[in-house]
């Protein structure tokens, strides 16, 4: 198996740190989310992984080794960072024949990945032709085009429609399933938590966050849960008997915090209260991330604190 290791990566623009001694491990088997604040070091990283920069110190290597001194590198690492770069003059196809015929992939997996992006109809279009999804669809399947071990892309659902984002979701699942080591990019917080399992989240070059997406989540919020009942004045004394704060909103509904639906479903049921509703309140990966990043954020609009967010 095949994993990216980054370890005490620093890369300095004159006197501007981007990136500064990360330290982390993107596993196979998982989507990892890659995470941060515009000017945090994601592309950077990135860069420095693909070999096209050069680190100021540590190292950045795909199964032990750099990417240069990978062997037929599109077989190994697949990667998206600029739908922008392909020739626009060229054909879908001829942009595609042109990476396999360098690098000894068959004529016949381009077609099947024109096909797999939803880009048969248009494989003999110029790409100067093609919309912002169009491109991403290609950059895609270009990064596909090799069957990698290791897939990296940069902003992929940027330009995509509905059908377009359900397919890449599904598709990095699949990838991960498959064994494959996942690195995605994103300013799409939940589309991001729709697929991924792991995040690692920088902060001005540096790491914040590296662990399983359930676990930051619960890490960043305290239980909470929401329901109805027909017998609101009862269940207002039951759980405050127990120790709890019960608030009900407008619309009828209560809302205890630091309390789980197990807990208030099992103290209902045991006094005969009937319950229309009980759902736990998790925070969302926006609210969590943006949370934890209050303070990494180079360029910020004036917004409520998040003692002020409201806990979806």
């Amino acid at each position: 198996m095949t994993s990216i290791d980054v370890h005490e990566l620093t890369k300095e623009y004159g006197p501007a740190r981007a990136v500064d001694r990360l330290t982390f491990s993107v596993l196979p088997g998982r989507v990892t989310g890659f995470l941060g604040p515009n000017g945090a070091g994601k592309s950077t990283t990135m860069r420095l992984v693909l070999g096209l920069d050069r680190p100021t110190g540590g190292t950045a290597t795909v199964g032990g080794k750099s990417y240069a001194a990978l062997h037929n590198p599109l077989n190994r690492v697949g990667a998206l960072l600029d739908a922008q770069a392909a020739h626009g003059s060229r054909t879908a196809r001829n942009h595609l024949l042109a990476h396999a015929a360098s690098n000894g992939i068959a004529t016949t997996r381009v077609d099947t990945l024109l096909e797999e992006a939803g880009l048969g109809p248009v494989a003999r279009k110029r790409i100067k032709t093609f919309s912002l999804g169009m491109r991403q669809r290609l950059g895609i399947a270009a990064a596909l085009l090799g069957d990698p071990e290791v897939v990296m892309l940069d902003e992929p659902s940027n330009g995509l429609d509905p059908e377009g984002i359900v397919w890449i979701r599904e598709l990095m699942k699949r990838l991960a399933r498959e064994g494959r080591t996942v690195l995605i990019s994103s300013h799409l917080m939940n589309e991001t938590s729709s697929f991924a399992d792991h995040l690692v989240v920088l902060g001005r070059g540096r790491l914040l966050v590296d662990m399983p997406m359930r676990e930051f989540l619960d890490s960043r919020s305290r239980p909470r849960v929401r329901l109805r009942t027909t017998q609101s004045s009862r269940l207002r004394d039951v759980l405050t008997r127990k120790g709890h704060t019960p608030a009900q909103s407008d619309d009828g509904s209560w809302t205890v915090d630091g309390a789980t639906a197990e807990d208030i479903g099992v103290l209902a049921a045991l006094e005969g209260i009937p319950l229309l509703e009980l759902i736990d309140q998790r925070m969302s990966l926006e609210q969590a991330y943006l949370d934890l990043t209050a303070d990494q954020t180079e360029f910020a609009a004036a917004t409520a604190s998040p003692s002020d967010r409201q806990e979806a």
